[in-house]
């Protein structure tokens, strides 16, 4: 019998965990007729409310839930990534907690696996519910990505998503401490069929992503899968110090020819605040490629458990834990 792990990342979710887990069972006689197991893997990132108090409540009553509790927030790119390392199912889907992953398709998914997709991804075409200035920011990301970057990101791109265990594996292979899934997803590769659908908005609760936080994990792409800054801050450079050339020369040519005194100190002032601005612009773009070197460097655990509670612990578990 094949297993397919459902793995749920959450954070302060404690209002949707029994939600989520009563629309996911409503899906799950399509793959019981299939021959298919489930098992629905929590993954708690540090939760401060009472998400770890209701996930084991579930995983009391039944046990097809596990529990995978952090020691503290190390937020969703490690609570992804701690998913796909504990999951044992042949195939393996990432969901939110929250309900804006329609737990309905996952009968249309599995279909396109059965017909030889490696993956199975999902996107959104609308945005309703955002602000619009989000919206805005998000769409240009996708765009700024796509052109500085040789890595495919799909504009809408959900974390939901379908995966072979090969898949799965090839995921895990890339251990990097500074991880942008999104990325990690377009530069594996492997044949993905893409489901588009319209926004769900959340089912109770408020999002965790503020638009700083949303901006910082913007950057975590961009230096992640993109050395064009680098190469800006190198052309700046250039350009700087050519055109400093050339107005040395034009001073030195008016001064010869006009006797013209050099004088106008406020031109000057912005000029050299202008050019301190650029430097410290391109010093701020290797700060951030050398801090992410730093962090890389130190080879820190990108995740530490707390605890794991719920499902049928099998022999291979108990040798890695021995």
């Amino acid at each position: 019998m094949k297993l397919l792990s459902v793995i749920v990342p959450c954070y302060n979710e404690e209002e949707n965990i029994r939600d989520f887990y009563d629309e996911l069972c409503k899906n799950t006689v399509f793959f019981e007729k299939k021959g298919i197991a489930f098992e629905i893997l929590y993954v708690d990132d540090g939760s401060k409310d009472k998400t770890v108090a209701e996930v084991k409540k579930l995983c009391a009553a039944d046990a097809r839930v596990r529990l995978v509790s952090f020691s503290r927030n190390f937020g969703k790119e490690a609570a992804i990534y701690a998913g796909l390392q504990k999951c044992r199912g042949d195939l393996a889907v990432l969901m939110d907690a929250d309900l804006q992953d329609p737990p309905s398709l996952l009968p249309e998914m599995y279909s396109y696996i059965e017909q030889g997709y490696d993956s199975v991804a999902t996107r959104r075409v609308t945005r309703k519910g955002e602000p619009v200035i989000r919206s805005f920011f998000a769409r240009m990301f996708y765009r700024l990505m796509n052109r500085i970057s040789r890595t495919e990101i799909v504009d809408g791109a959900r974390d939901y998503r379908l995966m072979t265990r090969q898949v799965v594996d090839a995921i895990l292979s890339m251990s990097e401490y500074n991880r942008f899934t999104k990325g990690i997803f377009g530069w594996v590769g492997y044949e993905t069929k893409w489901l588009e659908y319209e926004n769900v908005e959340r089912a109770k609760g408020e999002t965790k992503w503020s638009f700083w936080k949303l901006f910082l994990y913007s950057l975590e792409g961009i230096i992640a899968f993109s050395t064009v800054p680098l190469t800006i801050a190198s052309v700046m450079g250039v350009l700087f110090c050519i055109l400093a050339f050339a107005m040395i020369i034009f001073t030195i040519i008016r001064k010869l020819i006009f006797d013209d005194p050099t004088s106008g100190w406020p031109s000057l002032v912005c000029i050299i605040m202008l050019v301190s601005g650029v430097q410290l612009f391109c010093l701020g773009i290797l700060g951030q490629y050398l801090s992410k070197t730093y962090m890389e460097v130190k080879k820190r655990p990108i995740y530490l458990v707390k605890e794991e509670t719920g499902g049928e612990i099998s022999d291979k578990d108990e040798r890695e834990k021995a």
